[in-house]
């Protein structure tokens, strides 16, 4: 059986989201630059002091 789609039916919201490429263009760039800068602060925390 095949499935009749209804038109009036929303758009999931995961669908919206993977069918823009500058959402995920913004996503490719800001979840790297936020992980990587995290990781810096935490490694420059984890320093012991000098003495």
């Amino acid at each position: 059986m095949e499935k009749i789609e209804n038109p009036d039916e929303p758009i999931p919201f995961m669908q919206q989201l993977l069918d823009n490429p500058f959402i995920l263009l913004f996503l490719g760039v800001m979840v790297p630059m936020v992980v990587y800068t995290l990781w810096g602060v935490i490694d420059i925390l984890t320093v012991p002091l000098a003495r």
